[in-house]
């Protein structure tokens, strides 16, 4: 059984990490991409971060999912018998 919750953090562990990885690549990404498209129409600024914006917000939702996810697995955890 110890080992069942030692691979279930350690999975945990990894999970969170590649997800914050992943985010923060993916958010720089999306702000040059984001700074280039403002340099080079600047009057569609408004336009671009509403569109921002809401990409953000979907994320903050998919993180909030993935840490519903992680509680389930630590406290509720299934392969624990």
């Amino acid at each position: 059984m110890e080992s069942i919750l030692v691979a279930t953090l350690n999975c945990i562990g990894l999970i969170i990490g590649l997800t914050f990885l992943g985010l923060g690549i993916g958010i720089g990404i999306l702000g040059s991409k984001v700074a280039e498209a403002v340099g080079r129409n600047p009057e569609t600024k408004s336009d671009i971060v509403h569109s921002v914006m809401t990409i953000l917000i979907i994320l903050a939702i998919f993180l909030l999912l993935l840490f519903a996810f992680i509680f389930l697995l630590l406290f509720y955890n299934p392969l624990v018998v």
